[in-house]
């Protein structure tokens, strides 16, 4: 296994990769708090083979309570704000929330104002906007990558 090692190591120097550094690794938890699922399909892309959120150190978890970003799309109708709250509350310090979409930065045009909270910022503190209706996998990969640092 040690020489295994030795040998990624030195095969990534000679392709003049980074190594993996988990520091720099994000487990990202998505909410959909009330969208079209446009972001949801640029998000499936951006996951895929060609843009490979992976190879950054992305992963999507099941859980909030392994999650280190809450990416939140849509704008955040009645009845999802409690379990958006309880999402986030969920996640370990320090945790990020992305608003993702334009329907999450206030710009959408679903829904009545009545079933409505409102966007992301008036929910949860937000790190990162990605604006777009719907963002393309390209920018969804730099806002990440962004992220990361």
């Amino acid at each position: 296994m040690l020489t295994l090692l030795k040998d990624l190591r030195r095969l990534r120097r000679q392709l003049d990769l980074p190594a993996p550094d988990h520091a720099r690794s994000l487990a990202v938890r998505h909410v959909d708090a009330g969208s079209c699922n446009g972001c949801e399909h640029e998000l499936t892309l951006a996951s895929g083979p060609h843009y490979d959120l992976a190879r950054f150190g992305f992963a999507v978890v099941a859980s909030p309570r392994h999650a280190d970003v809450l990416l939140v799309t849509g704008t955040v109708t009645t009845r999802m704000h409690a379990p958006l709250l309880a999402a986030y509350n969920a996640m370990p310090e320090p945790r990020r929330v992305v608003a993702f979409g334009d329907c999450a930065l206030g710009c959408g045009v679903l829904g009545l104002a009545s079933e409505l909270a409102g966007p992301v910022e008036d929910v949860l503190p937000v790190d990162l906007r990605v604006p777009g209706c719907p963002p393309t996998p390209a920018a969804i990969a730099a806002a990440l990558v962004e992220l990361v640092g």
